[in-house]
């Protein structure tokens, strides 16, 4: 059941599954999603890991992480 809760988060935000959610995100922000996301949880998908790409990039510390 938690599988098909977790699923139904990406799926209510448009996409089919994580995945894909994530590979989305590598359109924009490349191997630094794969790089946090093994730091951070999945239940911070749509938060901490969104505001942690977009800080990479503001800082300039984007180059850097990939």
């Amino acid at each position: 059941m938690a599988n098909d809760l977790s699923q139904s988060v990406y799926q209510q935000n448009g996409f089919d599954n994580r995945e894909a959610y994530l590979d989305s995100l590598r359109e924009d922000y490349g191997g630094l999603v794969d790089v946090l996301t093994s730091i951070l949880p999945p239940s911070e998908d749509f938060d901490g890991l969104v505001t942690e790409l977009e800080d990479a990039m503001d800082s300039g510390e984007y180059d850097e992480l990939i």
